[in-house]
């Protein structure tokens, strides 16, 4: 059974730093804003607490943070909780060079096992996670946009700044393009999903990431490492989709919004 799970935390929250006069922040987030670190970000406690507790519900029991060289306050409050419900490990991505890049930095955690990955800047309920679980072999979750827009704290113009992904007829991935144009959206059916970064891995993930070029964006991106393994190495990826809410800390803007709906969640770790 999955027990692994990767988390990356190692952006540097260009986009949350941008300054905002209309966001409402007290001092205490306006100085993890001002850090780069999301995941500290306190919403009563800090935002990557309620990350981590679906990640315990869903029975996942061993974490990797994926983290930046700088990143020590983040390292220490979770080493200081390993032994309780998670048991936590660290990885280092040295330089920013996307998330395909990062996640690279946690191949000595998986080892050959399969594993989890989310990002730390996302709260995902419990279902995603634990159905992940239950399925054999690698896989994604497609969230329908319907359910993101109108249960959660993303934006209808905000969808596109997202990976969209495709089905085919068996629920296996057909496609998957990070961040696209506008022109390349017109190419998506109706029934497009998008791609929370919430996956399934095998170990056969790392050989796709360190085979890619950088995209237009310049980084390394996860979405063309599966594409890679899905043309290059004949991967296979199970779609399930979900319409559950999927709560985004991107920008300033976010973090009211999103506490108004972690209001009352229970933290256990």
């Amino acid at each position: 059974m999955l027990t692994k799970a990767v988390l990356l935390a190692a952006g540097q929250g260009s986009r949350m730093r941008r300054n905002d006069a209309n966001a409402s922040v007290s001092a205490a987030q306006a100085a993890a804003v001002a850090s780069g670190v999301k995941a500290l970000i306190p919403i009563d406690r800090p935002f990557l607490d309620y990350v981590l507790t679906s990640v315990a519900d869903a029975g996942y029991q061993r974490v990797c943070l994926v983290v930046g060289p700088g990143h020590n306050p983040l390292r220490d409050r979770y080493a200081r909780m390993s032994g309780g419900r998670l048991e936590f490990e660290f990885a280092v991505q040295q330089t920013p060079l996307g998330t395909a890049h990062a996640l690279g930095a946690a191949a000595e955690f998986s080892g050959s096992d399969d594993f989890l990955l989310i990002n730390s800047d996302n709260y995902y309920p419990v279902e995603p996670l634990r159905m992940l679980r239950e399925i054999d072999g690698p896989g994604t979750v497609g969230f329908q946009s319907s359910g993101l827009i109108t249960t959660s704290n993303i934006p209808a113009a905000r969808i596109f700044r997202f990976a969209l992904m495709e089905q085919d007829d068996c629920g296996y991935l057909r496609r998957i393009v990070e961040k696209p144009e506008p022109e390349a959206v017109e190419d998506f059916s109706e029934t497009f999903l998008v791609s929370m970064n919430c996956w399934r891995f095998g170990p056969e993930i790392f050989a796709a990431c360190r085979s890619i070029d950088k995209s237009s964006r310049g980084e390394f991106e996860i979405a063309d490492a599966v594409s890679y393994s899905m043309q290059e190495l004949g991967q296979r990826y199970h779609v399930v989709t979900s319409n559950a809410s999927v709560l985004d800390l991107s920008f300033q803007a976010d973090i009211v919004r999103v506490a108004e709906r972690l209001a009352g969640k229970q933290v256990k770790l």
